[in-house]
């Protein structure tokens, strides 16, 4: 049907698809919803709408508040009166700022003493003994200090976490033998006349039977089975302890202390003492917690008692516990099981532990082997830093005597040891590194720098020991070290590398200058001749190792030229026989240590050598991990946009090697992880008022990135947001070229969408995409757009999966259709293909598609279609797009227009009322009836010519209809006619008086 237009026409550009993709949307009487003709009401048209003077209806009018003396912001001041003199008894303070008509603050009204804090600070002060102010003082003070030298902090670093660490370092393939215990049976049957005597008597028979051979020997253990047995042991000793049976465990701690004698393997000697010494640690543990609760009865015993605290039974239980060890004959378990009670003395004497610690010091030195004997130093001054870290005599002694011992490493004993086992000496010498670094750990902690001093000055005089000075640089704090860097250089050079190799030292300084800078004038000459040994090292592992950590340094106080230097150097190192396959770990800690010193990533990939680094990464998780560590690293500090091609093609190669990656295995998190790295590159890429350029940039990115959808949606939104930077640019007033580039930009959008598998982000990139091209005057290609979203509406399926779980996606549709509605206002209807034809199309659309069962989402679209129309029906629209013509413009108030609208109003009301009929016959379907019902009469209301009786009549049935069987809130239900009352007092809205009328008396009935 031919329309006439009583305006001008707007010019129409070519479409992008086919005017044909609609043939059954494109008629002018729908092909279902209009099957059924309701004539009984007639909406003939809504009522006229005046938007602006609506507007002015809805403000609020302004006044001014008199506060008075009282403000909201103003602190409320409370006043004691209890302590003011002269007033009278119930009177109130004048000096408070609040009335009593102001409301009570949450914040304020507990400040009176009544909430926990203040009762709880006010019960420990009436507790607290009254003291003068400068004896508190002084005593406060003095225990203060007495606590920081006591305690350690947690700048300590605990045997806890080097314990792994030496499980993992000292391995062997060797077998392994230990030697169990067997329990006997003598003395078990004792009679209950029994003396004490007897008693005493029989406990010494079971210590002695322990050294007359009740063991049994297991040989040819593995690592990992001779680890279990150790571990069953401690389990024994747990249910000894449990049962009651304390000999059994004594003697099981005295059997495990003998092992740490054996070092026939001596490679796994330090795996040895760590496993064995948890046992000790387990023991130690037990025989406190016992003699603590025998303390502890009637009232517990605090933390810093005193000897006069401990009763006399416990004092005699402990005695009797080192009078027991004191028994063993052996030296070396003796020794370890005194060292494990040694907090112990705390219940016998208050400088127990002072006088204990040196003489078990002094029995070091009957140890003959000097590695049993350095880790036999190394638990004194483990439980001695537990028990009493401020004795730094003990820990000092220690040390001292370890140094007097270094002479025996290289006696002929030890020697034929070595050429017996096979162990090189480089190798028995690394045995030491944990005991040592652990003493020299204990010394160091908040050591003074002229202990270092002198450590280094024992260190020449013992000829610069390579072991002993590894292990002072990394038992020193990191500033002592760097302000000494050059003198230690010194020192290494004079070391013997046939014991220690020269690169571990090096290794161990550039740990400490990462930590900690040198003297600027000395940095050169420190990296320079660091390097001069590094280079030279001919196992690709012992370079990458030592390299690694001087990479830091290097990134730390140098240019990029420098680090470039090391890294060609590295790739010379590494590249042969493919070497870097076995050190990934090492060169992503090389990567990382560069990118947290260089942020600046057109420097970074300036370097020359940079990308042929990357390049070693040939491993495909290993690289992805780099690549994405790349990727953070540019999101994070790259602030500024960029369009550096050096930065462009570096970041599109990383980009494009972790979407490679992707493949069908690969999972949701994993894609949404490298989707987002990718975006955040993407946003970071501007070309300034270079348009074309970036959509060239957009254009590869597409082909690129084709594998990830959440990448291709950014995309589709980085052209839409450069149209409408175009479109502000111009200011709305396109030329050719931008208009070309705008349409371009649209076609962009219009090929990407359909690759998009979720059909939700293709409906509303579709209608997203529509908005743009129509705020850039592309008529044909915003049409395009829309038709193409209602083309796929059959496609949705009635589930979609929601963060894992199946969701009903009406809503979701219900929504899109709504907001799709709202852009059809602004829609000019095509020449060709006649009035409302988007409209139609939709609501087709809707009419076939297939609804949940006892769904009314189809009903709440043609209730959220109703105020649309009523809109378009108005001779000014709501809003309007600048330089566009909606069909306000085209049609003018046309009656034929008009018309048509209203008989399509006609038809959903029809199909609305239709729906209503079929509910009602359960509570369910009435609520739902009645919920549909109150929604229509609230479109009728807002948007109806109630002047019509029969409209007016069809909202009454439909507020009766609401109400029935009280569906309906009657908070709603008297807003709404406080809403209609207030109508009426409108001038054009008198009409609504007798709809009041018959409201109010439905609501009272």
């Amino acid at each position: 049907m031919p329309w006439s237009r009583s305006r001008r026409r707007s010019p129409w550009t070519l479409s992008i698809i086919s005017s044909g993709a609609f043939p059954n949307i494109v008629r002018h009487t729908y092909k279902h919803v209009g099957a059924i003709q309701t004539t009984e009401y007639s909406f003939e048209r809504s009522h006229g709408r005046n938007y602006d003077t609506e507007l002015q209806r809805c403000r609020l009018e302004a006044a001014l508040v008199d506060f008075g003396d009282y403000h909201p912001l103003k602190p409320i001041m409370v006043t004691d009166t209890k302590t003011r003199r002269g007033t009278r008894k119930g009177s109130t303070s004048s000096s408070s700022s609040s009335s009593s008509s102001a409301p009570p603050d949450p914040l304020s009204s507990m400040l009176d003493g009544t909430d926990p804090l203040s009762m709880f600070a006010a019960a420990s002060a009436s507790e607290t003994p009254p003291m003068s102010h400068s004896s508190s003082t002084g005593d406060l003070g003095r225990r203060k200090r007495e606590k920081e030298e006591e305690a350690v902090g947690p700048d300590f670093e605990p045997w806890s976490l080097k314990r792994g660490e030496i499980l993992a370092r000292f391995t062997t393939t060797e077998k392994l033998s230990i030697n169990l215990f067997i329990g006997s049976d003598r003395g078990k049957a004792t009679s209950q006349g029994s003396a004490v005597s007897e008693k005493v008597r029989t406990r010494l028979e079971e210590l002695d039977d322990l050294e007359e051979g009740s063991q049994r020997e297991l040989l040819n253990l593995s690592q990992q089975d001779y680890a279990n047995r150790i571990e069953e042991l401690n389990q024994s000793l747990k249910e000894a302890w449990s049962s009651d049976q304390k000999v059994k465990a004594l003697k099981i701690v005295i059997q495990c202390s003998k092992l740490l004698s054996d070092n026939s393997v001596i490679q796994f000697y330090p795996s040895k003492f760590v496993l064995i010494t948890d046992i000790l640690d387990t023991f130690g543990r037990l025989v406190y917690d016992r003699i603590w609760t025998m303390c502890s009865d009637p009232r517990p015993l605090p933390d810093n008692f005193t000897v006069e605290d401990v009763n006399d039974t416990a004092k005699e239980t402990c005695l009797n516990w080192f009078y027991k060890i004191a028994s063993i004959r052996e030296l070396l378990p003796r020794l370890y099981v005194e060292a494990a009670i040694l907090k112990c003395n705390r219940f016998l004497n208050k400088s127990g532990i002072q006088e204990t610690l040196p003489r078990l010091s002094a029995m070091v030195r009957g140890i003959g082997d000097p590695l049993v004997a350095a880790y036999a130093r190394a638990y004194l001054c483990r439980v001695g830093m537990e028990v009493a870290p401020h004795l730094k005599d003990s820990l000092n002694r220690n040390f001292f005597d370890l140094l007097g011992t270094f002479r025996q490493i290289s006696s002929e004993n030890v020697r034929a040891q070595l050429v017996l086992q096979r162990v090189e000496m480089p190798e028995y010498l690394t045995l030491y590194s944990p005991a040592i670094s652990w003493i020299l750990q204990c010394i160091a902690y908040r050591a003074p720098e002229s202990l270092l001093t002198e450590m280094m000055e024992r260190c020449k005089k013992l000829g610069n020991n390579a072991l002993l000075l590894n292990s002072v640089m990394r038992a020193f704090r990191p500033e002592f070290v760097a302000a000494r860097a050059t003198d230690f250089i010194g020192m290494i050079k004079d070391c013997d590398e046939a014991g220690f190799p020269k690169h571990l030292l090096f290794g161990s300084l550039g740990r400490s200058l990462a930590s900690a800078d040198p003297p600027e004038s000395e940095r050169l000459t420190i990296l320079n001749e660091a390097w001069k040994v590094i280079t030279k090292v001919r196992s690709p592992q012992d370079y990458i190792n030592c390299a690694e950590i001087w990479v830091e340094f290097t990134c730390r106080h140098f240019t990029k030229r420098e680090v470039n230097t090391i890294l060609a150097d590295i790739i010379k190192h590494m590249t042969p026989d493919r070497a870097f396959e076995d050190a990934y770990p090492q060169l992503q800690s090389v990567i990382r240590k560069i990118l947290t010193y260089f942020h600046d990533f057109s420097v970074l990939f300036s370097m020359e050598r940079f990308l042929p680094f990357l390049d070693m990464f040939q491993k495909d998780s290993v690289r992805v991990e780099v690549c994405k560590s790349i990727m953070e690293v540019f999101i994070k500090h790259q602030v500024e946009l960029t369009r550096d091609p050096v930065i462009l093609n570096a970041m599109l190669h990383i980009c494009k090697t972790m979407h490679d990656s992707v493949n069908a295995l690969t999972l949701e998190d994993e894609k949404r992880s490298l989707a987002l790295l990718i975006i955040g590159f993407i946003r970071m890429v501007s070309f300034g008022r270079d348009f074309e350029q970036q959509l060239s940039f957009c254009v590869e990115a597409r082909a690129t990135f084709c594998n990830l959808e959440p990448v291709l949606v950014q995309l589709i939104h980085t052209v839409n947001q450069l149209a409408m930077e175009t479109r502000r640019v111009m200011r709305g007033n396109h030329s050719r070229k931008t208009a070309a580039f705008v349409r371009a930009c649209a076609a962009y959008s219009f090929i990407t969408i359909p690759s998009l598998s979720s059909i939700f982000s293709r409906l509303s990139l579709y209608l997203l995409s529509g908005q743009v091209a129509l705020a850039n005057q592309c008529l044909s290609q915003a049409d395009a757009f829309l038709k193409a979203a209602v083309s796929i509406l059959p496609e949705v399926p009635r589930s979609i999966s929601v963060e894992g779980k199946l969701r009903s996606s009406e809503s979701f549709l219900v929504d899109f259709i709504n907001s799709f509605l709202a852009t059809l206002l602004v829609i000019p209807d095509h020449p060709e293909h006649g009035v409302l034809y988007l409209v139609r199309g939709l609501l087709n659309m809707v009419q076939d598609y297939t609804w949940e069962d006892n769904s009314d989402a189809k009903v709440r679209v043609y209730i959220s279609a109703l105020p649309l129309l009523a809109a378009m029906s108005q001779e000014t629209y709501l809003y309007s797009i600048p330089k566009v013509d909606s069909n306000d413009t085209l049609y003018g108030g046309d009656p034929k227009f008009l018309s048509e609208i209203n008989k399509l109003c006609e038809t959903l009301i029809g199909q609305i009322l239709d729906h209503l009929k079929t509910l009602g016959r359960d509570e369910q379907s009435t609520r739902r009836q009645g919920a549909l019902a109150f929604s229509l009469f609230g479109v009728l209301l807002a948007h109806g010519d109630l002047r019509n009786n029969k409209l007016s009549q069809l909202a009454v049935n439909l507020w009766n209809l609401s109400h029935k069987h009280g569906c309906c809130e009657t908070r709603t239900s008297v807003r709404t006619l406080e809403f209609i009352k207030h109508q009426t007092q409108q001038p054009d809205m008198t009409h609504l008086s007798d709809m009041v009328q018959r409201l109010t008396l439905q609501s009272r009935t």
